[in-house]
């Protein structure tokens, strides 16, 4: 693992958006609906932000096929609709190890595990096998954009898979929307040498994200010193928060990684890029 890779002395790597970068990118959102994506989340206490991050990509992006994914403890919550998709709970209202949850995930082009989840080992074990693609379906070639589905993880999901995280950060089409708060325990999980401190300056954290996405193929977006920041293959992005229409707790609400998700799944292969036109990104603009 090359966890110490050599840092460039110039910070050649990082780049700052001053203005929106990647905009062409807008341009590839079809017209037409296309491919099918996964909100996964809820437990038995609480499920809105699923709910309301399904609403929202259904009024602004065309999905031909947008599903909220939920555990079946919450079936007699909905009428029943084409778009509910349940699998087996847990006896604490959670997400189970089954087979049909990996089966739901495997089948989608992108999975948005949007969280509200519960904190137990099954549910853990369950998500930790729902994001690892199935040799069955990608040697058929089920996908046509990726040859793995793309998953993004944010909120609650970080804190639940972080013991459990290498296998997912080991894979290009793995994005994290999260905290600098979620990293340290990311780092914290897979023994990083390299710890990234809230009390850091900006450049000391900008180059230790840099040497972490050389060694890992994952991308990251976070937040650190009024700066979004995204991280991919070693390069860095960085985006005043004043210049965006977020705010430090509206980062997390579950819209920008819904973006996110959509930008990845209509620009493959460009994550970085997409990752960052996410950020400034307005449905209708």
């Amino acid at each position: 693992m090359k966890a110490f890779a050599t840092i460039s002395p110039d910070l050649s790597y990082w780049q700052k958006q001053t203005t929106p970068l990647f905009t062409d990118l807008y341009w590839n959102v079809p017209e037409q609906k296309f491919g099918t994506v996964n909100v996964i989340g809820g437990n038995s206490q609480n499920f809105a932000t699923p709910v309301k991050i399904a609403e929202y990509l259904t009024r602004n992006f065309p999905i031909k096929h947008l599903n909220n994914v939920f555990p079946d403890i919450l079936k007699s919550k909905f009428p029943p609709l084409p778009n509910l998709i349940f699998t087996p709970s847990t006896s604490s209202g959670s997400f189970a190890k089954t087979r049909e949850l990996i089966t739901v995930t495997n089948s989608a082009n992108a999975n948005l595990f949007i969280g509200d989840l519960s904190r137990n080992s099954e549910t853990l074990i369950a998500l930790s096998l729902a994001t690892q693609p199935t040799a069955e379906l990608v040697s058929a070639g089920h996908y046509s954009h990726f040859a793995k589905p793309l998953n993004v993880l944010t909120r609650d999901t970080i804190d639940l898979l972080a013991p459990e995280i290498e296998p997912l950060l080991r894979q290009p089409e793995t994005i994290l929307v999260a905290s600098m708060i979620q990293l340290q325990k990311v780092f914290r999980a897979i023994f990083y040498p390299k710890m990234i401190l809230l009390s850091q300056p900006l450049i000391p954290i900008i180059e230790t994200l840099h040497k972490f996405t050389l060694s890992y193929s994952a991308t990251l977006l976070t937040f650190h010193q009024n700066n979004l920041i995204v991280a991919s293959s070693g390069k860095i992005i960085t985006t005043h928060l004043v210049d965006t229409h977020y705010s430090p707790i509206t980062l997390w609400a579950g819209e920008l990684a819904a973006k996110v998700t959509v930008l990845n799944l209509f620009n493959p292969h460009k994550t970085l890029e997409a990752t960052t036109a996410a950020i400034h990104y307005q449905p209708g603009n």
